[in-house]
């Protein structure tokens, strides 16, 4: 979701929701890479249930990385996608479900979002394209040197959509990776995955939470388990809390800032595109063999602890004095609920409302002044109370004016420092700086020092130039160090060097800020009061729509935003009598008509002919809907993609209208891809319900019947015959030629619906009967006043509270003495000091009676009944270990043979993958 900064601002207030993850990586022997086996204990000391996977998270960076050479074909991108997946689950190692969630059609309400994204990449891309072009020539025009320009094709990343054929292929290859691993990786022996792939309508988030609701409500549902959900947009966070589930955990990418980027015309690193200056490229190495490589680093991951998360918000939002019984799970949801005010893909903020401002603290300290006279909460189950809402929001605007008058200062206050500091920088410089062989050089930029050469004229040349400097330090030189006859150089203006401020004629600091602000946006004057109300009744509905997305699902699949920009605070006047209800039964897009609406020209040729004719065509009735250049419109922010992208809004029913004429021409191919499907579940010879679906196939039964949740886990739902099943005995093509054939097949799929309810059903969010809730993390505050022997508080690393401090014993010391060279002195005063502990010094530490010399890292790992509760009837997974062998160097052996294993792992390709034959090697789609 776009809330810009919010992890940020999330991970520095609450920074105990975040524990590094601990990750096994894969050994060689003589040459062969030994897949892990995740069937072990989890290294993290932790055991989840169920790993559910935001798609879109993963397709994006395998395709097009940012920080290494991108795949050279679509088959590579398979590939990488499999080895990210693979990554993950070792990381996670779920026991009972893998869900994985593409992103289908979207709501109307997301893809005004998705068409302004399209529409901008699509802009960006050729923009730059031009400006890589005109500084190349610049470049090779100054006698500049540059690499031959490489003739490829660009990835269009706007073909992640669903509908296109690169989405229908992604589909395909993800059942045959699925019914590979389960064919021959243990870890995935008694696991239940499920695949909704880009046919099946909706977000993959929500997708992942309509699964979670729908089993939430089935009485077989166990209300202990340990979800884990992949992905990196901030919404996650408030839709795991939404779920009031208390084992939730999220993995996503550990975001590192200012990674190095090859520049596009050299290849080279340490500078952009338009600071290139067509410079030979320095050999990389003695014999230049590092010339192809790249500075990468392999990205790392981190958990999200939302349970850590709940007990921060506990401490926050609990009131005292209140004129109703106090709710942590209600004040919860109005915690959500006050955190889409600073931005969602679905509503713009509120322009007094900046997460960098600590809009959300602000929000928080209203609530809890303000809720003493609500009498009540602001939200109940995914419902607003706007009467409670409008309090709120008044409180807000009282403060609107003061504000926006902060925001000035602080702006102002901020350029002044960055004034002073490049002032101080020109100042501290040093006058003269020698280039040549004596010039600077970065720490490890050169493999060997270069030999000097004619010392005495570089001396005498730097001599030369500090005198004349000194002597008239006013005085310009021409390049060869000689006074030139211009005389001395003219002063520049103090500010020359800063970068223009965009031009900003709303002055919200200034009197009259709302009527300059509806007159610039919105082209109405600010006394117009029904063209305010009809912008603010919008923006409440939007409130209620989305908060009832995240709790209940999609209230309305056309309902959507009409304007560009947001109402005042100070605006929402009277709203505790709008309606908030929507209209029901609507239906989703088709993929091809959400192409038609999302795509701009340029991406045209994902289409069918006749549709992309649509877009280009004079005479077409909808040409209107892709403008070739628009706007962007910054609203008082500094770079393009953080404006407001000024494109027309998509007319539904002239869309469909002038469809109706091109919808013949499709293809059996094309309409198949253009139809909405629904999800698979697949299942290994050895899960329980394997035999049950096999059954279904042989008897060839039509109706849906239901799983039986004894056999899966609880899950439940409904079943049905799948025409394109992956069954037993049969052989599994791979779509990527590079990998070959499953001919031993023992996996089976097929087709499954989750629950369904009536369609005024509620879902209830509130903390299910039976849920245990977890061990505390954070330090109590009553820690020094209650006795505790005197005890310092020891804050938790990782999910074990228990874990021990591994300690070196004196044997281990004298083992690093005898071990590490003799010449190598410790750093310091004292070099030869004997270490702590060794030999008896008097800081050894004695170990007790029937202590062991190295702990196991994971003999504290509690068993799962210890935190579980009783252990369902229907759970049938193996017992987990409460312990585990220590993972330290001298204790990592190669995995034990296993009967699971089968014999094709001694064949594998460097990803675990089995290969093809050479002559079936050539067989490589291009992009």
């Amino acid at each position: 979701m776009g809330v810009p900064a919010f992890f940020r601002w999330l991970s520095r207030k609450y920074p105990s929701i975040i524990v590094n993850c601990v990750e096994e990586k894969a050994k060689e022997c003589n040459g062969v890479k030994v897949p892990i086996d995740t069937s072990k204990p989890n290294p993290n000391e932790v055991e989840f249930d169920n790993l559910y996977l935001d798609m879109n998270g993963i397709i994006h960076p395998c395709t097009h990385p940012e920080d290494k050479p991108a795949p050279k074909n679509e088959d590579e991108m398979m590939v990488a996608i499999f080895e990210y997946i693979d990554r993950i689950f070792n990381i996670v190692r779920p026991r009972r479900l893998l869900y994985m969630a593409i992103d289908g059609v979207a709501p109307r309400a997301k893809m005004n979002q998705q068409r302004s994204r399209r529409f901008r990449a699509s802009k960006e891309g050729m923009e730059a394209a031009e400006e890589k072009q005109k500084i190349r020539q610049e470049i090779l025009a100054k006698g500049g040197f540059l690499p031959p320009e490489e003739v490829k094709e660009r990835f269009d990343s706007n073909c992640i959509t669903p509908g296109t054929e690169f989405m229908d292929n992604l589909a395909k290859c993800l059942r045959y990776y699925i019914a590979d691993r389960l064919n021959s990786d243990p870890g995935w022996k008694n696991l239940t995955v499920i695949l909704s792939d880009a046919s099946a309508p909706g977000e993959g988030e929500h997708k992942i939470m309509d699964y979670i609701r729908r089993q939430r409500a089935q009485p077989n549902h166990d209300p202990n388990t340990h979800h884990c959900l992949c992905g990196a947009d901030a919404d996650l966070i408030m839709l795991g809390l939404a779920t009031h589930e208390p084992n939730f955990t999220i993995i996503r990418e550990e975001f590192k800032p200012n990674k190095p980027k090859p520049c596009a015309l050299c290849n080279q690193m340490g500078h952009e595109v338009k600071d290139c200056q067509g410079l030979p490229r320095e050999k990389q190495g003695k014999h230049d063999q590092f010339a192809d490589t790249l500075p990468v680093s392999e990205q790392e991951f981190i958990f999200i602890r939302l349970c850590v998360l709940r007990e921060y918000l506990e401490r926050e939002l609990t009131m005292a004095s209140l004129p109703f019984t106090f709710d942590f799970e209600r004040s919860v949801d109005d915690w959500v609920f006050m955190c889409f005010f600073v931005g969602n893909d679905f509503l713009p903020h509120l322009p007094s409302l900046e997460i960098r401002e600590g809009a959300i603290d602000r929000l928080v300290n209203i609530y809890k002044n303000v809720v003493h006279k609500t009498g009540g909460y602001l939200t109940e189950s995914g419902f607003v109370n706007l009467q409670r809402v409008q309090m709120i929001m008044l409180a807000v605007g009282e403060v609107e004016d003061s504000i926006f008058k902060k925001r000035k200062d602080d702006d102002d206050n901020f350029k002044r420092r960055q004034k002073e500091k490049r002032k101080r920088l020109k100042r501290d410089q040093p006058s003269f700086i020698p280039g040549g062989q004596f010039s600077p050089q970065a720490l490890g930029n050169r493999s060997s020092p270069q030999a000097i050469c004619n010392p005495r004229q570089a001396a005498f040349e730097m001599r030369m130039h500090n005198s004349t400097t000194s002597a008239s330090p006013n005085t310009s030189l021409t390049p060869d160090g000689s006074p030139s006859l211009g005389g001395g150089i003219k002063r520049k203006c103090e500010d020359s060097d800063s970068e223009p401020e965009p031009e900003d004629n709303i002055r919200l600091w200034e009197t009259g800020w709302k009527q300059r602000y509806y007159k610039n946006k919105f082209d109405v004057d600010a006394s117009d009061e029904k063209f305010r109300r009809k912008v603010v009744q919008s923006y409440v509905e939007g409130l209620c729509w989305v908060l009832r997305y995240y709790y209940q699902g999609c209230a309305s699949w056309n309902w959507y935003y009409p304007f560009h920009y947001a109402p005042f605070a100070s605006d929402f006047e009277g709203i505790a009598d709008m309606p908030s209800d929507f209209e029901k039964g609507s239906k989703p897009f088709k993929p091809l008509e959400q192409l038609m609406g999302v795509f701009p020209a340029a991406s045209g040729n994902f289409l069918p002919p006749t549709w992309r004719k649509l877009m280009t065509d004079p005479e077409s009735s909808i040409i209107d809907f892709y403008p070739e250049d628009f706007a962007i419109d910054l609203n008082g922010k500094k770079y393009a993609w953080q404006g407001v992208a000024l494109l027309p809004f998509v007319d539904e029913r002239r869309l469909r209208a002038a469809l109706e004429e091109v919808y013949p021409d499709l293809t059996p191919e094309e309409s198949r891809r253009n139809s909405l499907g629904g999800d698979v579940l697949f299942v290994g010879k050895h899960h329980p319900l394997c035999d049950f679906i096999v059954e279904q196939y042989k008897t060839k039964n039509t109706e849906a019947v239901d799983i039986p949740p004894e056999l899966c886990h609880g899950i439940q739902g409904k079943l049905t015959l799948n025409d394109n099943a992956v069954l037993p005995d049969q052989v599994v093509e791979s779509p990527v030629p590079m990998l070959r054939d499953l001919t031993q097949n023992s996996a089976v799929s097929i087709s499954f619906k989750d629950p369904q309810f009536a369609e005024d059903f509620v879902f209830k969010a509130t903390v299910l009967p039976g849920a245990k809730k977890p061990a505390p993390v954070l330090k109590p505050g009553d820690w020094e006043k209650t006795n505790n022997d005197g005890r310092p508080w020891r804050p938790q690393l990782g999910f074990n509270r228990d874990r021990k401090p591994v300690h070196l014993d004196q044997s281990a010391f004298r083992t690093l003495g005898h071990t590490m060279p003799r010449d190598r002195g410790m750093p310091g005063m004292y070099p030869n000091a004997v270490p702590l502990g060794a030999y008896g010094a008097p800081y050894a530490r004695p170990l007790l009676g029937g202590q062991q010399q190295i702990p196991k890292l994971l003999s504290n790992l509690r068993p799962q009944e210890s935190w579980r509760g009783p252990t369902p009837l229907f759970q049938q997974t193996p017992q987990r270990t409460a312990g585990a062998a220590p993972l330290l160097a001298w204790n990592r052996m190669m995995p034990s043979p296993n009967q699971f294993q089968p014999a094709q792992y001694q064949g594998l390709g460097p990803m675990g993958y089995p290969q093809r034959p050479e002559d079936r090697m050539d067989r490589g789609r291009q992009v």
